[in-house]
């Protein structure tokens, strides 16, 4: 039985994702799509006639949250209910659960497929229930309408899926195997982007240094986009040790537009856990790059991923991880509890590490993480540098950007949004800086 009173003549959308910047990326793509069909945006507590869940299944969590999103959206009341479109990773692997558990969803499609997005809402507006989880990757991307005013900071995919298969990860399993978009539709898309708007572009893909097109690799990517006009700052995430090579460390000396930050999982600092996990790589060997790396740009902030209680981990495995962050030094991080994902290997492994245990470690390396990112955005007290000013603050006449090393910056100024300014860095939290707006003088 269809809810009563379904609104089938959708006018209005909203699109809400949650998970990564890829996501974040679909997000603003599927927008795109639907205002080149006619349909206005609007948030959604506004009554979007059409509102699109885009969704992450890297955790449990994440995934059952899905489930209390299309509650709220049924239940949000009104004249009319909206159509309900579920999209993104969760629609990928849960497809035939989501029809079981959620009879209020009219639309299923995959992170592959949302560019038939139009044709199924037209397809729900008729009454059907629609499902698309299809990996037609290529076309994808083919089928995507011209790039809209953006934000002073954009993101562009260039690369998609995972041949690396990590045992506790789902990712080739929702977005399929490696495939690299072609050097000139990068290109198309970056030059679109600077004419609407944009100054920075952060290159995505879940392996983003995996990207090649024939003998071309992240590297000569980069290199081209440094020579586009009107664009003053690249950054690519998300990478894999791999894939981390010396033409696209020296990247990071040569090419100035490349900001002084890297984003390179290890996950732990032990070798037995990482082979457990399918890592293909030791923690010598990540320490190795990342002295590549500082070597080549000596100011550069280092981020990292973490997941800490991965079946089998012993408190002995886990001390190792702790050596080796005290050992990088991290600007940032982001650490998880294990979250074992129905059909990857890890979740069958002998040895599940007890949740008490696995909240504990999360604390204790989070504690130390934490307390490296505010000693990094102390040392950084002093510093001249610039910011690209991204957003309003909290107080008048405040606004908001990021300095080369991603961290967030407030200052006082009368320059505008999108505006790169020169500031010195005045004081330090643990999660933000102060600036102050050094304003050169007439000459």
């Amino acid at each position: 039985m269809w809810p009563a009173m379904k609104n089938r003549t959708p006018r209005t959308f909203a699109v809400k994702s949650s998970g990564c910047q890829m996501n974040v990326y679909d997000g603003e793509r599927m927008g795109e799509l639907l205002a080149a069909e006619g349909l206005t945006p609007v948030s959604e507590g506004a009554g979007a006639d059409l509102v699109v869940l885009n969704t992450c299944h890297i955790r449990e969590k994440a995934a059952e949250k899905v489930y209390s999103e299309i509650g709220r959206v049924l239940n949000r009341g009104g004249a009319a209910q909206p159509l309900i479109a579920v999209a993104g990773c969760v629609a990928q692997a849960e497809g035939a659960e989501i029809a079981r558990r959620a009879p209020g969803v009219d639309i299923v499609v995959g992170p592959q497929a949302y560019h038939n997005l139009p044709e199924l809402v037209r397809q729900a507006k008729a009454g059907k229930r629609v499902f698309d989880t299809d990996m037609p990757l290529l076309s994808k991307f083919g089928a995507l309408p011209a790039r809209r005013k953006q934000g002073p900071s954009a993101f562009l995919t260039v690369q998609e899926g995972c041949d690396k298969f990590c045992t506790y990860c789902v990712v080739p399993y929702t977005r399929g195997a490696e495939v690299s978009r072609p050097f000139a539709a990068i290109l198309d898309e970056a030059k679109a982007l600077i004419d609407a708007g944009a100054k920075e572009i952060t290159l995505l893909g879940q392996n983003v240094n995996a990207w090649a097109d024939g003998e071309r690799g992240l590297e000569h990517l980069i290199r081209a986009l440094d020579a586009l006009p009107g664009l003053a700052r690249i950054r690519y995430t998300t990478s894999h040790p791999n894939d981390m090579t010396e033409g696209l460390i020296r990247a990071h000396a040569e090419v100035e537009k490349l900001m002084p930050y890297l984003h390179l999982p290890v996950q732990s600092g032990s070798d037995r856990v990482l082979k457990a996990m399918n890592r293909s790589h030791t923690s010598e060997s990540y320490l190795r790059i990342l002295d590549r790396v500082r070597a080549a740009r000596p100011d550069i902030a280092l981020s990292g991923d973490f997941i800490v209680g991965f079946p089998g981990e012993t408190d002995a495995e886990f001390e190792e991880t702790l050596r080796l962050v005290e050992a990088v030094n991290y600007a940032q991080a982001f650490s998880f509890k294990y979250s074992p994902r129905p059909g990857t290997p890890a979740a069958e492994m002998d040895g599940q590490v007890a949740p008490e245990v696995m909240d504990d470690r999360l604390q204790r390396l989070q504690a130390l993480l934490n307390a490296q990112q505010h000693a990094f955005n102390q040392a950084s007290v002093g510093r001249r540098c610039e910011i690209l000013l991204e957003r309003p603050g909290r107080k008048p006449g405040q606004l908001v950007g990021k300095s080369p090393w991603l961290q967030s910056v407030h200052l006082e100024t009368d320059a505008s949004i999108g505006d790169i300014v020169e500031v010195e860095l005045v004081s330090a939290g643990p999660n933000s800086l102060a600036g102050a707006h050094l304003v050169k003088e007439a000459a």
